[in-house]
This record gives structure tokens, C-alpha cells and sequence, in this order.
């Protein structure tokens, strides 16, 4: 648990592109259970709330209840 703490408290500021994994690189089998292809993902990003995704650099939240991204977008771009 301390571990997810660590990756969660990542300042993106204090990070070097080159230590971070490029979320592009990343495929999963989806033919895996949903479970594989959630521990295929992290086996492959690394730490799931700081990745890059192209030349940014992203820092990501995640909550159990609140809005999907697809849902914020859309309130965004509609």
C-alpha cells in the first residue's frame, strides 16, 4: 500500500520525461479477463498516475464513484 501512496504522490514537475512511460507504447490483449488486462496495464505504465502521453507529461486522479473521463469530455466539448 505505501507503494500506491508513492506513485500517487508523484509531482509531475519534479519528474523527467525520460523516467516516464509513454501511455502510447502501451497494448493490452483484449482477450484477457478484465482483471489481466487491468494488471497488464499497470505492469506495463508503471505507475498509473503519472505517465507521459506524447511530449506532456500527464498526472492522473482516480475516484471509485464520481464521473468517467468520457463524461467529463463531454460536458467540456458540449
Amino acid at each position: 500500500m505505501n507503494e500506491l501512496k508513492t506513485m500517487q504522490n508523484v509531482d509531475p514537475l519534479t519528474v523527467t520525461a525520460d523516467n516516464l512511460v509513454d501511455i502510447n507504447d502501451i497494448t493490452v490483449n483484449k482477450e484477457l479477463s478484465k482483471a489481466e488486462r487491468i494488471a497488464e496495464f499497470i505492469k506495463q505504465i508503471k505507475n498509473p498516475y503519472c505517465f507521459k502521453c506524447g511530449n506532456f507529461i500527464v498526472k492522473a486522479r482516480y475516484t471509485d464513484n464520481g464521473l468517467s473521463m468520457e463524461d467529463c469530455l463531454q460536458s467540456i466539448i458540449l
